[in-house]
């Protein structure tokens, strides 16, 4: 039996309007970024367990599956995995639903690969491809309960926050599991 539990959480919306003026990433030879074409819930929900643990991630782990997979299978939702050694390392999500923006959706490196510089290159390469449909602006929201150095990798990365909100968030105990 779960407990819900609702808290007010500060989250902060960032945006870019122009592209970066940065080189478009490389990566090591063990390391690349494969888009995830329709994948399976179970895949995704593994990729979204393993990056969003610790932050109280869980929206997507409740959702009926059909009502995930609509999202994950339509075509302007693009899933990016991050890929080290063959390894999964992290992903990205990209909602180009609205044409005039791209929405960064989800972000972030599984635990075992965070520390190493991976996260600064990855979210570089994922600006990038954010930016490929020629949208007018990129943006993103993150939350006091995401890591620490959230919101200061973003700023480097050159987002600007244009928003700061006290939202009520619900937190579920235990958390589910995949």
């Amino acid at each position: 039996m779960n407990n819900i539990k609702s808290i007010p959480v500060r989250t902060w919306y960032l945006e870019m309007k122009e592209p970066p003026h940065t080189v478009f990433p490389t990566f090591s030879f063990d390391t690349n970024v494969v888009r995830a074409y329709k994948p399976t819930a179970s895949f995704y929900q593994y990729l979204y367990t393993q990056v969003g643990k610790g932050y109280s991630w869980y929206n997507r782990l409740i959702m009926f599956e059909t009502e995930l997979q609509n999202i994950i299978h339509d075509d302007r939702t693009e899933i990016y995995v991050l890929w080290v050694g063959g390894v999964p390392a992290g992903f990205c999500e990209l909602d180009r639903r609205n044409p005039k923006e791209t929405e960064i959706v989800y972000f972030g490196l599984l635990p075992e690969f965070r520390g190493q510089g991976l996260g600064k290159k990855f979210l570089d390469w994922t600006v990038h491809q954010a930016w490929e449909g020629k949208p007018e602006r990129v943006w993103l929201h993150t939350c006091e309960l995401d890591d620490k150095a959230a919101i200061p990798l973003y700023l480097k990365a050159g987002f600007i926050q244009y928003d700061e909100r006290m939202e009520t968030q619900q937190l579920i105990y235990p958390m589910p599991k995949v």
